[in-house]
């Protein structure tokens, strides 16, 4: 009786399937503001296509920075995101906590936009999100790409962090021995990834 009990327990075990759980994307919204280091912003969206949901959010003087550094078209930019949304649209759904996404990249970071995160100034849809970002508990990574540093920044960037903010310069390591500009690209794009918890293979780990 018990070998017979054993024996139909198996048969019930070998012909049960676990359903595959749901896949729920990510979604994250994206702030491409005007400094230096747009290509950031740019190959942050490409790695995400297929791995999240994207709200696009680029200000007047990113738009300019593209063009000049990228030489990209801004249409070509804005097809990589799955949603683009307006600089001041403040009815957009990231505008309002009540709204689930992520959570936030501003990259690169501009210090204007790091100036009014810390301080909390929502005067731009950027700014807006991350502040609520950081009411919500949500994840917010600033990237900065500014050097030397003033007093003011460093300041501002203390104050960010305490406020929540992941504060992630725009500064690679070069123990992966990258070989182009694209290989430190995707170093640092590698760290808002790991950051945000979506596997990659765009640099070589430490071991």
């Amino acid at each position: 009786m018990v070998r017979l009990t054993i024996t139909v327990f198996q048969v019930l075990l070998d012909n049960f399937t676990v359903p595959a759980p749901e896949y729920r994307c990510m979604k994250l919204v994206v702030g491409i503001t005007g400094a230096s280091g747009v290509s950031y912003g740019i190959r942050l969206l490409e790695v995400l296509q297929g791995r999240a949901d994207t709200y696009l959010i680029l200000t007047s003087a990113a738009r300019q920075i593209i063009e000049i550094e990228s030489g990209i078209d801004v249409r070509t930019v804005e097809a990589l995101a799955t949603s683009v949304l307006s600089e001041y649209d403040f009815t957009a759904p990231v505008a309002s906590g009540s709204h689930l996404f992520g959570g936030m990249v501003i990259v690169p970071c501009s210090m204007k936009t790091l100036g009014s995160v810390a301080n909390g100034i929502s005067d731009t849809l950027v700014t807006r999100t991350a502040d609520v970002c950081l009411k919500e508990g949500r994840k917010l990574i600033l990237v900065p790409r500014e050097t030397p540093l003033s007093l003011i920044h460093i300041e501002n960037m203390l104050r960010a962090k305490r406020a929540g903010a992941v504060i992630l310069p725009a500064c690679p390591g070069f123990y992966q021995k990258p070989e182009t500009i694209d290989d430190v690209i995707d170093i640092i794009v590698g760290r808002i990834l790991d950051l945000i918890g979506i596997e990659h293979e765009l640099y070589e780990r430490w071991d």
